[in-house]
C-alpha cells in the first residue's frame, strides 16, 4: 500500500483510506438506482444500465487510484445522464429507432476527443476561456433541469392544458412519498449524516412498500404502478446480462445526420468538461492537494481517467462518466490519496451483487434524490454577478433560465453562449472574446441555422 500511494508522504493510514473510500460510496451508490431510472426512460434495459455503470465506475475510479492517486470516484455524471435520456433522447432523436444507440455513439466519440484533449493539454485551456458567469449560471440551470425531471417524474409537477404546468395529486402516495423523501435527506444533510441521498431513497422505498402493504399504493402494472417489493433467489443476485447495451451504437444514422450529431456531441463535451475542472479542482482542494500556484499536480491523469471511463462507459452502456463531487465526503473522513479510490471501485464491484435492491427501488424514491442534487447545483447561482459586464450577467441568466423551461440543457447553453457573444459585440467589445469562443458561438449558431431550415 505504502509503494502504490505513498501513505507516509501524505500523513495518513490504510484505516483512514478505507474508511473515506467506504464514505464517498455511500455517497454516490444513489447513482445505481438513478441511472437506470433515467435512463430506461430512453428506452435502454434498466438491468443493463445498472451493470453498466457499476462497472464503468468502478473501472474510471481505478485508473484515478492507481493512475494518478487522487481520492477521487467516479461514475455516470448527473446531468449529463438527464440530458442523455431526455434532452437527446426523447428530444432530439424523437421518433427514431433506439435512439440511445445514437447517444452512446455520441459519448463514444465525446470521450475519444477527450482523450485527445486530456493528451495535448487543450482541456484546461478551453474552460479557462468560458467566462465564470456562464459556468455557473450552465451549472445551476443543469441543477433547475434536473429537480424538474424529478418533480415530473414524481407527480408532484403535472401538465396543464391551460397553464402548461400544474401542481399534482397530493393524495397520491408517489407525491407523498417523494415530499417526505425530500424532507428526510434535507434533515439528515443538516446533521451531516454520511450517504444521505442514499438513506433517503431507501428510506422513502421502505415506506413505500408499507404502503403497498397496507392498500394505499395499488400496483397496477398496465398504469406503471409496479411492486416494491423485490423477489429475491439465489439466481438473482447474478449481475443483470450486459448484452442488451453492449457496443450498442447506431453509426447509420450518424452518416445522414453529420450537423445534428455534432451538436449533440459538442453539448455533452461542453457540459462535461467544465463539470470534471471543476469537481476535481474543488474535492482537491479540500484535500489540501493543490500546489502553491492553486494548480493540481498530475492533472492529465485525473482528466485522462475521466476521459477513458467515459469511452469504457460508452462501450458497456451508459452514459458519461466523470468525477463526483460526492468525493468530497471521503476527503472530509482524512482520504487524500488513491486508496481511498480504490476502496469506492471495490464497492461498486461490491454493488454488482446486489442488483434487486437497486433495480427494485421506483422513480418516486429516486426523485428525492434529483431534486436535492438539483438544489446542491443550483446553489452555484449565488457566485454569479448580475451587476457587472452585461454580457457575463444576462448570458449566465439565460443559460440558467431557458434549460428546464426548454426541457434540454444544449437549448440552455445555446441561448447563453449567443448572448454573451451578442452582447459582447454589440457593446464594442470585440477585443476580449477568445478565440475559442468563436469556435464555440459558431457551432451553436450552425446548429440554430439547422433549426431554421
Amino acid at each position: 500500500m505504502e509503494k502504490l500511494f505513498k501513505l507516509k508522504e501524505h500523513n495518513t493510514t490504510v484505516k483512514t483510506e478505507v474508511m473515506a473510500g467506504i464514505t464517498t460510496f455511500l455517497t454516490m451508490a444513489y447513482i445505481l438506482a438513478v441511472n437506470p431510472n433515467l435512463l430506461s426512460a430512453s428506452g435502454m434495459d434498466s438491468g443493463a444500465v445498472f451493470t453498466a455503470t457499476a462497472l464503468a465506475s468502478a473501472l474510471a475510479t481505478f485508473i484515478m487510484a492507481f493512475w494518478a492517486n487522487y481520492p477521487i470516484a467516479l461514475s455516470a455524471g448527473m446531468g449529463l445522464n438527464a440530458y442523455f435520456a431526455f434532452t437527446v433522447c426523447l428530444g432530439d432523436l424523437k421518433g427514431i429507432e433506439d435512439p440511445w444507440k445514437v447517444a452512446l455513439a455520441a459519448v463514444l466519440v465525446e470521450g475519444i476527443i477527450f482523450i485527445v484533449l486530456s493528451f495535448f493539454k487543450l482541456r484546461e485551456s478551453i474552460v479557462n476561456a468560458i467566462p465564470a458567469n456562464l459556468k455557473y449560471g450552465i451549472t445551476a440551470g443543469i441543477g433547475l433541469f434536473i429537480a424538474f425531471i424529478g418533480l415530473q417524474g414524481s407527480g408532484i409537477v403535472i401538465a396543464d392544458g391551460s397553464t402548461l404546468l400544474a401542481l399534482g395529486d397530493f393524495s397520491s402516495p408517489e407525491v407523498a412519498l417523494c415530499l417526505i423523501g425530500v424532507l428526510i435527506i434535507a434533515v439528515m444533510n443538516h446533521y451531516n449524516v454520511k450517504g444521505s441521498i442514499l438513506w433517503g431513497i431507501l428510506i422513502t422505498w421502505g415506506l413505500g412498500i408499507i404502503a403497498e402493504l397496507t392498500g394505499w399504493y395499488v400496483v397496477d402494472p398496465e398504469a406503471g404502478a409496479f411492486s416494491l417489493i423485490p423477489s429475491f433467489s439465489a439466481s438473482s443476485f447474478i449481475p443483470p446480462s450486459i448484452a442488451p447495451t453492449f457496443f450498442q451504437f447506431d453509426f447509420a444514422w450518424i452518416a445522414s445526420n453529420i450537423s445534428q450529431f455534432i451538436v449533440i456531441v459538442f453539448s455533452f463535451l461542453f457540459v462535461d468538461m467544465f463539470d470534471t475542472i471543476g469537481t476535481v479542482i474543488g474535492v482537491a482542494d479540500k484535500a489540501n492537494l493543490l500546489d502553491k500556484d492553486g494548480k493540481l499536480p498530475r492533472v492529465g491523469r485525473v482528466l485522462m481517467a475521466d476521459a477513458v471511463g467515459t469511452v469504457a462507459g460508452s462501450m458497456l452502456g451508459t452514459s458519461t462518466i466523470t468525477s463526483f463531487v460526492e468525493s468530497s465526503s471521503g476527503v472530509a473522513e482524512g482520504g487524500k490519496t488513491g486508496l481511498t479510490a480504490m476502496t469506492t471501485g471495490l464497492l461498486f464491484i461490491v454493488a454488482l451483487f446486489l442488483s434487486p435492491i437497486f433495480l427494485a427501488i421506483p422513480s418516486f424514491a429516486t426523485a428525492p434524490a434529483l431534486i436535492i442534487v438539483g438544489f446542491f447545483m443550483a446553489s452555484s447561482i449565488k457566485k454569479m454577478h448580475f451587476d457587472g459586464d452585461v454580457a457575463d450577467a444576462v448570458g449566465g441568466y439565460l443559460a440558467f433560465l431557458m434549460m428546464p423551461l426548454t426541457y434540454s440543457i444544449a437549448n440552455g447553453i445555446m441561448f447563453g453562449m449567443l448572448a454573451w457573444f451578442l452582447i459582447k459585440i454589440c457593446t464594442g467589445q470585440i477585443k476580449k472574446i477568445h478565440p475559442v469562443m468563436y469556435i464555440v458561438c459558431a457551432l451553436f449558431i450552425f446548429r440554430v441555422v439547422t433549426l431554421i431550415i
